[in-house]
């Protein structure tokens, strides 16, 4: 079934185009690429654009993630019932990608917490409370949004690893190291999209949200 895999996986990438910062900027006859950290996400639109254009964004970087699981469960739930649930993973998948790595930008996105996010409310909502637990208690300590959204990721990780070896994903167990893979390949991306920010943590150097620079987007 690898040709309904690749098909999630496109599915999703074209939901994950759905750039929804810099589709209010244009709306807004602002391009968001051009102002604080130039990020397409959700915390740069909203540092830059307002709460309202903050809001806008982050519901719509979830919701493209739903609308591509929805699409692939519309396409395979009747042909595959007993895999729809891991082409709606990789359906997830793809989405963040089209974030992080749109074509039409010259594959340069936004780091895809938010997008992830609607990626674990859709495919596995019971560990969003953990990490979106996690990640409010980080920044209101620390005001990092970065160190929360890495940390987040993390815990995500995780969670995975648990919740799929006590068999709560509607994932038959021989393909479970599939899902083990594709979010530790989250996990590793959401780190690499950070990297600039873990070095200023490291230093001391890290803008807090807030602040007047804006350089932690999600």
């Amino acid at each position: 079934m690898i040709a309904e895999r690749i098909a999630a996986v496109v599915i999703g990438y074209c939901c994950g185009l759905i750039l929804s910062g810099y589709l209010y900027g244009k709306v807004k006859h602002v391009d968001v690429r051009t102002m604080g950290s130039g990020n397409v996400g959700t915390t740069n639109t909203l540092r830059n654009l307002g709460w309202k254009a903050g809001a806008v964004t982050l519901i719509g970087d979830i919701g493209k993630v739903f609308l591509a699981i929805f699409l692939v469960w519309l396409i395979f739930h009747k042909s595959h019932p007993d895999m729809v649930g891991l082409f709606e993973m990789y359906a997830g998948f793809g989405a963040v990608l089209g974030h992080d790595f749109p074509v039409y930008m010259k594959f340069k996105g936004g780091k895809g917490i938010a997008s992830t996010g609607g990626m674990v409310l859709g495919f596995c909502p019971f560990a969003a409370p953990i990490s979106l637990g996690i990640f409010i208690l980080t920044v209101l300590i620390t005001r990092y949004v970065s160190l929360g959204s890495i940390l987040a990721l993390i815990s995500l990780f995780i969670q995975v690893l648990f919740f799929g070896r006590a068999g709560m994903f509607a994932v038959p167990d021989a393909n479970l190291t599939e899902v083990y893979v594709v979010f530790g390949i989250l996990a590793g991306i959401g780190l690499v999209k950070h990297r600039s920010n873990i070095a200023r943590l490291m230093q001391g150097t890290e803008n807090k949200f807030g602040s007047k620079k804006t350089e932690n987007e999600v």
